[in-house]
């Protein structure tokens, strides 16, 4: 269940064959295989260089493109590309090759973690990649003390493919800097005859509010920074400093400090989802599905169908997407002289976040509401059936509260209702108190649905049979628990009708834990948990590919089977010193 738009240099590597060396019109890269091995190719990240394309996939395996026949990489679980030589693992253990790492065998991976004392994400060590400023000064220190020690405190770190500086933001959003500013990309201003900053230096003056990214180009950088329009309502806006080459800031010129970028693209309903940044080109995916771009456009890398630089931003003409009702579900990313548009499913983490990410998701939503502008906006009645206070009225009386708003104030209502967080537009919230059940958590709304088995039999359109039993389920929860789901029903290729699996090696035991668990995010009280039962769910999660919460479903089964045989050891023994108490 995948999709990846491609646009740009087709060559070194030849990614799409039999197409010209420059594809300046964006279509859609397949690959090979990919109807045997289509959920296992879920897109995490896409990485390149000059002459490499590395995918990385969810299941943690990666495949790389060189001018030669696609290379899979034989290090598994990888949860991040550093770059085609250094790869970080869920283990967090970091691999790397290379004529300094092993001058015996230069393409090689070896694990270099044991060189990394303290691996925790707080504080960064790295090696010396090519260009990259360290933030110290090499005068004063030998090739062979590396890695170094950064700076603490560390969330964010911020580079590029071709650029020769970098940025660290802090846990106070503090933002900081070094390398190359020959070109006033750090956004420290006019730095005179000072070209390269060796030691990290505080960027002052950078646009008030929350930054959610920075990008760095060859000479530029560009900066997405996210506040509150008048309205109390969270708006990004686009940053940009460095030289103009090939226009890569957005405007002409010099820009010593940050400064906005300003389109009618994106300054009115839109919103900025994600952003990215090439040598010297940009991507801008918006919340109503518009990809915008301008820059460097010599291979047809901003997709316009001509390679005329793009002194503005403008939009992109987009073949039909697959998922394109779900743009939040789409990333961008800019590579050396190329672009991509991919689709990555999400991974859910709790139930409000299940709730709003499906609440945008649109196949499943079974009730529609009118704007003031006529404009329709759909939900789930399931959930506004437990949501709300279980009046039929109340869904009558939320209908004329809609028609009344406009389409973004419809969703934050919306929001407000699916997960409980009435911070997101107070005001909002005081027009729709009234019919909302707002002192139930979450949770609580899952396990009614779950109890309410009769009353909602009309709602449980999926059929998972085992053995002689059938299990009814409404794919609204499976979607929300299972990536194995989520791909059979959210797959536009895929036959959505009440589909009947078969998975008999759960006994009845296990699938009642497994199937209170898909709504509650709990264990069922009253079953006595064993090993037997904690090893079928083991099993279980992987086939059903569970996503797993924290507390996940196994951890919680394993601190309940701790406890009942802490219990039963008490028991006994209490029972074995009342019978000596006897005798």
């Amino acid at each position: 269940m995948n999709e990846i738009i491609f646009f740009g240099s087709n060559q070194e590597p030849k990614l799409i064959k039999n197409k010209p060396n420059k594809i300046t019109k964006p279509i859609q890269f397949k690959f090979e295989n990919e109807n045997e091995n289509e959920n296992e190719k879920q897109i995490k990240q896409i990485s390149s260089g000059g002459y490499s394309i590395i995918f990385l996939f969810k299941n943690g395996k990666a495949i790389e493109y060189l001018n030669k026949k696609p290379q899979k990489f034989q290090i598994e679980n990888i949860q991040k590309i550093l770059d085609r030589n250094h790869f970080l693992t869920i283990e967090r253990n970091v691999f790397a090759k290379g004529k300094d790492i092993n001058p015996n065998n230069p393409n090689e991976f070896i694990n270099i973690s044991s060189l990394i004392e303290d691996k925790n994400d707080r504080i960064i060590r790295r090696y010396c990649f090519w260009r990259h400023q360290l933030g110290f000064d090499s005068k004063t220190l030998k090739e062979t003390e590396k890695p170094i020690l950064m700076m603490k405190n560390v969330s964010k770190i911020f580079s590029g493919i071709t650029s020769s500086h970098v940025f660290l933001l802090n846990s106070n959003q503090e933002l900081f800097g070094c390398g190359d500013n020959r070109y006033c990309q750090l956004g420290l201003g006019y730095s005179g005859n000072e070209q390269k900053i060796p030691k990290l230096t505080k960027i002052q003056n950078i646009p008030k509010g929350k930054i959610i990214d920075i990008q760095c180009g060859f000479v530029h950088s560009i900066m997405l920074i996210e506040n509150q329009d008048e309205n109390q309502n969270p708006k990004r806006k686009l940053y940009s400093c460095g030289f103009s080459l090939y226009n890569g800031l957005g405007k002409d010129g010099y820009t010593y400090e940050f400064t906005e970028i300003k389109s009618s693209l994106f300054e009115n309903d839109d919103d900025i989802v994600e952003i990215s940044v090439g040598t010297n080109h940009t991507l801008i995916l918006t919340s109503n599905s518009k990809l915008i771009g301008f820059g460097e456009n010599y291979f047809g890398q901003l997709g316009t169908g001509d390679t005329d630089i793009k002194y503005i931003p403008i939009q992109i003409e987009l073949p039909k997407l697959r998922f394109n009702e779900d743009i939040s579900n789409y990333h961008i990313y800019c590579g050396y002289n190329n672009s991509f548009l991919y689709y990555s499913p999400p991974s859910f983490s709790n139930l409000e976040e299940d709730l709003i990410k499906l609440f945008k998701r649109k196949e499943f939503c079974d009730i529609s509401f009118k704007t003031e502008n006529g404009e329709i906006i759909k939900a789930h009645k399931l959930i506004l059936k437990y949501r709300l206070n279980q009046n039929e009225n109340e869904i009558e009386k939320l209908q004329e509260i809609i028609s009344q708003k406009s389409i973004k104030e419809s969703n934050q209502i919306f929001e407000m209702i699916y997960s409980n967080n009435f911070k997101i537009n107070s005001k909002l919230y005081s027009e729709i108190k009234e019919i909302i059940n707002s002192n139930e958590k979450i949770e609580e709304t899952m396990k009614r649905i779950y109890l309410n088995e009769n009353e909602n039999e009309n709602e449980k359109d999926f059929i998972i049979e085992r053995k002689e039993k059938q299990y009814k389920f409404p794919k609204l929860m499976l979607i929300m628990r299972s990536e194995l789901y989520r791909g059979m029903f959210l797959s536009v290729t895929e036959d959505k009708s009440n589909k009947v699996t078969d998975y008999s090696e759960l006994s009845n035991k296990s699938f009642q834990i497994f199937e209170y668990w898909i709504y509650s995010n709990q264990i069922k009280e009253g079953i006595q948990i064993t090993q037997q039962i904690i090893n079928e769910i083991q099993r279980g999660i992987g086939y059903f590919q569970l996503n797993q919460t924290n507390p996940n479903l196994l951890d919680l089964l394993t601190g309940e089977f701790n406890n009942q045989n802490q219990n039963q050891n008490q028991n006994q023994k209490k029972r074995k010193k009342e019978k000596c108490l006897i005798f």
